[in-house]
């Protein structure tokens, strides 16, 4: 299996835990997480499964470890992205573009966020909520910023509608990256700027 960095691995040489998280994403948006066992996922990385559990107590660890990784990553990429200018339009299209980036270089974890909430324990599903309640906020402070007149509940529904259409981009390779991606930023910002 070929690693690239992604908000699984950080760095350039994967450490075997991210290892294991990284192939644990690819089979279950693969199989779903029912679907993919210990052996599966040790198979990917060339252990055997049992070996798994010098790195993670269960299966249900590594779904939780990885939905708050790519919970903290969206936040903190987000809120920099927002800290980074003073320009309403700028923060818009910058967001949209690091959205957009996240949804086409990993629509495995796109397809694992969107479906595996349910299988998280009660501790990670709290967290992962709050983290990507605070991802929203992020949002609904550069819609209303770019956006005059947008009541706070427009803009918070705007966002989930535009995290619906580029996170659809797992099921959407009708063109290459680089032209969806360029129609996923104008058909955001383009229903984005439609509020005002």
């Amino acid at each position: 299996m070929v690693f690239v960095s992604t908000p699984l691995i950080n760095g350039a040489k994967p450490s075997r835990r991210e290892q294991i998280l990284a192939a644990a994403a690819e089979l279950f948006a693969r199989h779903g997480f029912h679907g993919v066992g210990i052996d599966d996922i040790g198979a990917a990385v060339g252990i055997s499964g049992p070996a798994l559990y010098r790195h993670f107590r269960s299966k249900d660890a590594m779904l939780g470890e990885m939905l708050n990784s790519i919970s903290h990553y969206l936040l903190d990429g987000g809120s920099a992205r927002a800290d980074a200018t003073e320009d309403p339009e700028q923060v818009l299209g910058e967001l949209v573009d690091f959205h957009v980036n996240f949804a086409l270089t990993q629509p495995s974890l796109i397809t694992v966020q969107e479906r595996n909430l349910g299988n998280l324990t009660d501790a990670d599903r709290k967290q992962v909520r709050a983290l990507q309640r605070r991802y929203v906020e992020v949002w609904v402070r550069a819609i209303r910023d770019a956006v005059p007149g947008v009541t706070e509940r427009r803009a918070r529904s705007s966002a989930h509608a535009v995290f619906g259409l580029i996170n659809s981009t797992p099921y959407n390779r009708y063109l290459d990256d680089s032209e969806l991606a360029d129609l996923l930023r104008q058909l955001a910002l383009g229903a984005l700027h439609a509020l005002g």
